[in-house]
């Protein structure tokens, strides 16, 4: 459902709405500029200002097509800039397109398509009527204070994500075995979305500023200058989260390599104790079976067994004893060469 409202800015710097976009453009007679903020419209209403404000209608398709980079375009009565806005609600990143044309005595805003009920500029009128003198000089100081507060809105989106990353850098130390690197995966995609977007938002900021748009006063290039300079800050905070995403990943790699490695070593120590036992008591274990019944009293004599078989079981602590140094002093010989 559209919502769009429409708004008349007098000479004298009076603010305030009007009906139609028809009214709108009669109340150009009095002077002054005229403001119309499309919210959700109707591919009627877009198609419509080929006619009322000559409109490219390559620019139309451009605002109904959600999918497009930002971007700036000129045309002979006016400018064409495609921005975006960044949102960021349950752990989901909603990036919707904000359309902008500028002419001589006007400012279009297109915003709300298919935003799924997101309002990228819901604040800027309020902002406008608590203080109106800040676009009462026209069209491109109306334009600064949309395009601010579309960048401006863009760091809680930054806010939240520099959360997750502390969150997940938490997990990562505290319990690498139960973190899902799938996290980081999703926040690295996030990034790299809004990489591209700033990276093609500071182009066009660029563009601006060195007056590529006649309908962009001098008075008012400084101020869009310091619309760049945050995004220039935004990108520089993109390239250092993903930095830090690569980061977490190496160091969760290295923390799981290193809980495989111990788990291994103890797996190791448990073998080792197993094979020494078995070798010292394989040699036992033949003994036993063969002179352990009847065959040692019959070599020696029914007669002898008390001294018999106490010698035998002496004999086998013996042997026990010798395999056990001898591994052991095997072990040494071992590690001292791997050391040499």
């Amino acid at each position: 459902m559209s919502e769009s409202k429409f708004y008349h800015f007098s000479p004298s710097g009076h603010f305030y709405g009007v009906e139609s976009v028809e009214e709108a453009m009669k109340s150009l007679g009095e002077g002054g500029f005229i403001w119309l903020n499309f919210y959700n419209p109707s591919i009627q209403e877009l198609h419509s200002l080929v006619d009322t404000v000559a409109v490219h209608p390559l620019s139309v398709e451009d605002c109904l097509d959600s999918s497009q980079v930002p971007k700036i375009e000129h045309f002979p009565n006016n400018t064409f800039v495609i921005f975006n806005s960044f949102s960021y609600k349950q752990k989901e990143l909603f990036i919707d397109e904000v359309d902008l044309f500028i002419g001589k005595n006007f400012l279009i805003t297109v915003s709300g398509i298919n935003s799924e009920g997101r309002k990228p500029l819901g604040g800027v009128a309020r902002i406008i009527e608590n203080d109106p003198a800040l676009a009462k000089e026209g069209p491109a100081f109306l334009m600064h204070v949309v395009m601010d507060y579309v960048v401006d809105e863009k760091m809680h989106a930054f806010e939240a994500l520099e959360d997750e990353l502390e969150e997940a850098e938490e997990a990562v130390i505290d319990n690498p075995a139960g973190f899902n690197p799938s996290e980081l995966m999703r926040i690295k995609k996030y990034l790299v979305i809004l990489r591209k977007s700033l990276f093609h938002e500071r182009e066009i900021l660029v563009k601006i500023c060195r007056k590529d748009c006649p309908f962009i006063t001098d008075r008012a290039i400084f101020h869009f200058r310091d619309i760049y300079d945050h995004l220039a800050k935004f990108f520089e905070l993109t390239e250092t989260n993903r930095e830090i995403v690569t980061s977490l990943m190496e160091v969760y790699t290295s923390m799981l390599n290193n809980q495989m490695t111990k788990m291994s070593n103890l797996t190791n120590d448990s073998v080792r104790r197993l094979t020494m036992i078995t070798v010292v008591f394989m040699p036992l274990t033949l003994l036993a079976s063969i002179f352990g019944m009847s065959e040692w009293s019959m070599m020696t004599g029914p007669q002898n067994w008390r001294k018999a078989y106490p010698l035998f079981l002496l004999a086998m602590i013996l042997i026990a004893g010798i395999n056990y140094f001898l591994i052991k002093w095997l072990e040494r010989r071992s590690k001292k060469r791997n050391t040499e």
